[in-house]
């Protein structure tokens, strides 16, 4: 019997025409298909091997680090790790960052939550080779629904009626559009343009759909692109994160303070303007792609395993009928709205350590040191999961060189603990879309 643990590190997709096999085979074919495989990711032989496995992390905190001894993790796509890119070992000490890696430290001033961090190395030696089970963090809606119900009783009745009268409407506003990408999912396929001006228009009154958007256009990206530096990146066994940063940050304005894609919502000709400016000979299948690809996305996220997903309408369900049949979708909105909340810096860790908790429990079972996010591929985003019981961990403060290596300067006496750091995300976020949605007119049923 799986578990909504199972179901999001893939693979138990729902009954759709085109299999995940079917996916996983056409994705296989891409230009850069091979990095998907361990024989051509060059992280995913570092993990396969049983051997040291080396981390970029950068903290803001190393004082709080040093004082304490702890390493917290953080929530997000990797649910409760502590978050790195890879790095490779070099002759003389130093190493090399992966090209995510690169790019966090090439940006670290342009991005309000990474200014002025420090650059930690940490070289994890598991007791055995890591399992290679991505978490696809568009999976846990299942268990964002079930958090959900075990600590509602925090909410005030006014909040909890905020809370399910938001998730109803977004539901109700957005059924056209779910409708669609259902049918197209289930062998009914809609034309990529209306697909995707109708998605456009859905994300501002559902942001989840932003991020499955999101996800899906950096998956066609890396998979399709034929670049100088894509090719000497897949060369070294690496995905070219460069490619969706640049798109995220020309398609959505304030990326820089905080990088949320759930306002990612170009309509289909600003999308293939976006995908000329970041590679041109990507654009002319651009469209087709990303609406059939997303279709399956959605319907394989929103749905229970085993659920038959043709079968089923929004327009017209009630929260039963979305609770019996697309539990992940319902919970990825019951936790998206929740967070929203003024009072939610302090709801935070009863929402989320429970997640954590069980995230941990999860890894552990399945002997899962170094988790890694595998939403669009293993493209590099990679933790620590700070509950292994027999992973040897140590740490050094590092420097960067004008070669772009990273250097090892100090050890770090510290360790991952498995506690979750404090939400500090809440000042930056911008609430304009939020305040148009709760001056919202009512939305019929």
């Amino acid at each position: 019997m799986h578990t909504p643990w199972d179901h999001a590190h893939p693979d138990l997709g729902p009954a759709l025409v085109v299999s995940e096999d079917g996916w996983r085979q056409r994705l296989d074919s891409t230009p850069n298909g091979h990095l998907l495989r361990p024989d051509g990711n060059a992280m995913l032989r570092v993990l396969a091997s049983g051997g040291p496995i080396h981390l970029l992390h950068l903290t803001r905190s190393l004082d709080a680090i040093r004082d304490s001894g702890q390493l917290l993790a953080s929530s997000g796509c990797l649910v409760g790790a502590v978050y790195g890119a890879p790095l490779t070992p070099l002759p003389g000490g130093a190493l090399l960052p992966h090209n995510l890696g690169s790019h966090l430290l090439d940006n670290t001033r342009d991005l309000e939550s990474r200014r002025g961090s420090t650059p930690l190395v940490i070289e994890i030696t598991p007791d055995r080779p890591v399992p290679l089970v991505g978490l696809d963090y568009l999976r846990l809606g299942e268990v964002h629904l079930r958090a959900h119900a075990a600590h509602r009783h925090a909410l005030t009745e006014a909040e909890d009626e905020h809370v399910t009268r938001s998730v109803t409407d977004r539901v109700r506003a957005a059924a056209p559009l779910l409708d669609l990408l259902l049918g197209s999912a289930a062998g009914r396929p809609s034309p990529a343009r209306p697909l995707l001006d109708a998605l456009a228009a859905a994300v501002q009154v559902m942001p989840y759909l932003g991020y499955l958007y999101f996800e899906t256009v950096a998956e066609y990206l890396m998979l399709h692109s034929t670049s100088r530096t894509s090719r000497e990146l897949a060369a070294r066994g690496e995905m070219n994160n460069h490619l969706y940063k640049r798109l995220a940050f020309a398609a959505v304005d304030g990326m820089g303070t905080l990088f949320d894609v759930g306002r990612f919502r170009p309509d289909h000709n600003r999308l293939l303007e976006l995908v000329t400016a970041v590679e041109p000979g990507l654009a002319d299948a651009a469209g087709a792609f990303v609406g059939e690809r997303l279709a399956h996305r959605f319907a394989s996220t929103a749905f229970a395993a085993g659920v038959d997903a043709t079968a089923f309408a929004f327009h017209g369900a009630d929260t039963e009928q979305l609770t019996r049949h697309a539990p992940g979708l319902l919970g990825q909105l019951y936790f998206r709205d929740v967070r929203l909340l003024d009072r939610y810096p302090q709801l935070y860790h009863l929402f989320e350590r429970a997640k954590a908790g069980e995230a941990w429990a999860y890894w552990n079972a399945r002997n899962i040191a170094t988790p890694f996010n595998s939403a669009c591929g293993p493209k590099g985003e990679i933790g620590i999961n700070p509950a292994h019981p027999t992973a040897k961990v140590t740490v050094w403060k590092a420097e960067t060189c004008s070669r772009g290596l990273v250097h090892p300067v100090e050890a770090v006496d510290a360790v991952p603990t498995p506690r979750l750091a404090p939400w500090v995300f809440a000042p930056l976020r911008d609430r304009t879309e939020e305040e148009r949605w709760n001056n919202r007119a009512v939305v019929p049923a």
